[in-house]
């Protein structure tokens, strides 16, 4: 039973489905209050959203919102607050959109390059940040946020279709130009679904992003090194680390991870970046990382729920329930999430320090019958 209780998994755990059902409470009792059957309403969304094409544009969404929240959690290790990730992601879409659409290349060597130009892009806006950090002290909030508005000036204006811009003929959207088809990556066929609604095939990067971050962050001697800046940057110092090169390297490699955000959806069905882009995907990731625990695993979870919620949204204006409700259900997911963490955290410590004391305890009266 001490076990269970001290266990960070079994707490994580019970942390996640409490602030679910809290969650649930919470729009069950708006439903009510607005007129509407939440049993009925939760049927209908869990219906829509397990349908083949449905589960397809989960999984779609679910692996950019994954990638988002690891992009975001690189930097919550070390207690940065990488705010910028959206800017980062956009402008890294859009510049490597650009170059993709520029030439043709190889089958191969085109999706690489692409791929790397928008690792390029991220990191160099991150980086950024980093730079401003450790050498005027600017608060990485306040600066990623203003990158962020600057980024949506710089692809407004290099958008334009006398720069990196191009209107196809007969269509309002303007984007830059199409990636040739050596540059796409094929989707993966689902089961059960339409023809043409695939799972992104680059659902197999977001898979090998999780694996490398936790082996950086869990196994090596640059994780171990990042987590103790994060925890006490005058300790890690004292212990030879060079803490200014690591806030600096770890908001590289959150921005290279941010780079790779829209590369999904770019190289797998829209092959060229436009305003209709979506956007947001950097907070949403920061909600994300915060339920995930910034574990990789947790993140899949709650980068999938989150989708979830989005996706089986669309049916409830069918039922003439207004789709804000799931706002609502996501928000009291955040809201709730952090407290029920801490409460959950200092209930772990509680447990913990009871058992310690049960320990020495035993241990002094185990003392006295051997010396009596």
């Amino acid at each position: 039973m001490n076990r269970l209780k001290t266990s960070p998994l079994a707490l994580t755990l019970l942390a996640a489905l409490t602030a679910l059902v809290f969650s649930i409470v919470i729009t069950s009792i708006v439903l009510s209050i607005s007129g509407f059957n939440p049993p009925s309403t939760f049927q209908a969304m869990v219906d829509y959203g397990t349908q083949p094409d449905s589960l397809v544009n989960i999984i779609n969404k679910g692996t950019m919102y994954f990638l988002a929240a690891i992009a975001v959690a690189v930097g919550f290790r070390m207690n940065l607050f990488n705010i910028g990730v959206d800017g980062q992601y956009r402008m890294a879409a859009m510049l490597a959109a650009a170059l993709g659409g520029a030439f043709a290349l190889p089958p191969g060597l085109h999706q690489i390059v692409i791929l790397l130009a928008a690792m390029a892009v991220g990191a160099a806006w991150a980086g950024i940040v980093g730079v401003l950090k450790v050498t005027r002290g600017v608060s990485e909030v306040i600066s990623s946020i203003m990158l962020n508005f600057i980024a949506t000036g710089i692809i407004a204006y290099l958008i334009q279709t006398d720069r990196l811009g191009y209107q196809p003929e007969g269509s309002d959207s303007i984007g830059t130009h199409p990636i040739a088809e050596s540059g796409w990556i094929p989707g993966i066929p689902f089961p059960g679904a339409r023809e043409g609604a695939e799972v992104y095939g680059l659902i197999v990067l977001a898979v090998i992003v999780g694996i490398a971050f936790h082996v950086v962050i869990n196994r090596t001697r640059f994780g171990f090194d990042l987590r103790a800046t994060g925890l006490s940057a005058s300790a890690a110092v004292a212990s030879g680390v060079n803490a200014k090169r690591m806030v600096v390297t770890t908001m590289l490699i959150s921005g290279a991870t941010a780079g790779l955000i829209g590369m999904p959806e770019l190289l797998g069905t829209a092959h060229s970046y436009s305003l209709q882009f979506p956007t947001g995907l950097g907070f949403l990731g920061i909600g994300i990382a915060l339920l995930g625990r910034n574990n990789p695993i947790g993140i899949t979870f709650a980068a999938l729920l989150w989708a979830f919620l989005d996706e089986s949204s669309q049916i409830l204006d069918f039922n003439d329930i207004p789709k804000e409700i799931v706002a609502i259900t996501q928000a009291a997911v955040l809201l709730s999430v952090v407290v029920v963490y801490e409460i959950v955290h200092r209930l772990g410590l509680r447990w913990q320090q009871q058992a310690v004391a049960a320990e020495l305890a035993a241990g002094a009266t185990k003392k006295a019958e051997v010396a009596s």
